[in-house]
């Protein structure tokens, strides 16, 4: 794997992820494409997936290549696809003995054509002492069926109700006697946010993770993007979790925020260094002390801001979220924090002028998330009003009228607040 494949140093990787090989149809359709051409291109990513995976370190991969729903297709559909897994099964086989990846086969073999049955228990027999990576291939599978097989083995065996939990049942899942049988995160490609019954007992308390993207377009790139999210989440199980919550009030640092932004575009540095410390105190509840230090850092560092001076920026901004994390003892790294807001600051320079704000805002999600360990979905919010009280910002700077800045400034100040209430409800 490339370095720049690599994922930010205190990424959280999934013990096991289950990808649903979702919209290969629409794929092709969208492209004037005969159908089968989705096909094709959805089975020749697999292999790269599947290292992708183990290159971040993913113990377990799951792919849902065919449904117990899927028979309702074309006969030549299902003939075709039915060669194509003996190639899958093929062209994974040959990897998995070379990088000791054990193959189970999940769903049932008794509808596939003999010659496909026979090369899956062929790889699941070849590669049944491996034990580094597990591939779990989901063919003629359904969460349904899995349960309902599972009672019927039960049954079979005569089992008392007295003996029957949680963890005796698990031994008659598909997915027995796996290092780590239930999935961490789900990945749902082609825009659907249904899991179709893909582990329908496993996946209690499995993160889901929604795709715009078809199958076919699902790159190394979009798995890092979905573990890094992965990664932020903080996952409770029923119980409490050990992230610090936020204190501050909305509107309060709103008001300080609005403060130091209209110091800085009046050029007064003494009101400038004044709102600063108090926000930054405020925000995240440390003494006027560590405030003062902090807002030193980020003084040097938007001094570098503005001289296009990206790294050191990051370098001297890192000095204060080391100061931020021994406070508040927030889980994210400095370097990575600093890293990200520089990154928006850049972001924001180059866009300043244009209409589409998409890459400001993701890179606002990347950085809230990071530093209060939230999801992609979950910073959404916040991202976009923060997006929308940066865009006012530009427009009351450059508003030459006093009377049409101030009605900037005061959507500068509302949408802040929204975005803080944002940040307090998902932090909280």
């Amino acid at each position: 794997m490339k370095k720049s494949d690599s994922l930010p140093e205190g990424t959280l990787v999934p013990n096991h992820i289950a990808i649903i090989c979702d919209g290969n149809r629409r794929w092709a359709r969208a492209r004037g494409l005969p159908t089968f051409e989705g096909h094709r291109r959805g089975f020749d990513i697999t292999p790269k997936i599947a290292r992708a995976c183990r290159g971040f370190g993913v113990h377990t991969l799951t792919f849902w290549a065919f449904s117990t729903e899927n028979w309702d297709r074309s006969k030549e559909e299902i003939d075709f696809l039915m060669k194509k897994y003996e190639d899958f099964v093929a062209t994974h086989l040959q990897e998995a003995k070379r990088d000791n990846v054990k193959i189970v086969h999940l769903g049932r073999k008794d509808r596939i054509p003999s010659t496909l049955a026979k090369k899956i228990s062929r790889a699941e027999s070849e590669t049944k002492n491996n034990t580094r990576y597990v591939l779990n291939i989901a063919l003629d599978y359904g969460g349904r069926d899995e349960v309902l097989r599972a009672i019927r083995k039960m049954l079979e065996e005569k089992l008392s109700a007295e003996k029957i939990d949680e963890e005796l049942y698990k031994h008659y899942l598909d997915t027995r006697d796996q290092p780590y049988p239930f999935p961490d995160l789900l990945i749902r490609p082609s825009g659907e946010q249904r899991t179709s019954g893909m582990f329908v007992w496993q996946a209690a308390y499995t993160e889901i993770y929604w795709l715009h993207n078809h199958f076919p377009d699902f790159t190394t790139e979009i798995l890092k993007e979905a573990i890094c999210d992965f990664s932020k989440r903080r996952r409770r199980f029923g119980a409490n979790d050990c992230v610090p919550k936020v204190k501050f009030n909305p509107e309060e640092v709103a008001k300080l925020e609005l403060g130091w932004w209209r110091a800085h575009n009046d050029g007064d540095s003494r009101k400038l260094s004044v709102f600063l410390t108090k926000w930054i105190a405020k925000l995240c509840d440390v003494g006027d002390r560590n405030a003062r230090k902090i807002v030193e850092f980020l003084s040097e560092a938007i001094s570098y801001h503005n001289r296009k001076e990206w790294q050191k920026a990051a370098e001297t901004l890192s000095e204060a979220y080391r100061i931020i994390k021994e406070e508040t003892k927030y889980v994210f790294i400095p370097e990575t924090a600093a890293a990200l807001e520089v990154n928006w600051w850049r972001i924001h320079d180059e866009i300043e002028s244009d209409l589409d704000k998409e890459r400001l805002e993701k890179a606002l999600r990347d950085y809230y998330g990071e530093i209060y360990r939230l999801s992609d979905f979950q910073t959404s919010r916040v991202a976009h009003w923060k997006t929308l009280a940066t865009v006012a910002h530009d427009l009351a700077e450059r508003e030459s009228f006093r009377k049409d800045s101030e009605k900037y400034w005061r959507l500068v100040e509302d949408y802040l607040v929204k975005a803080y209430r944002a940040l307090r409800e998902v932090a909280s």
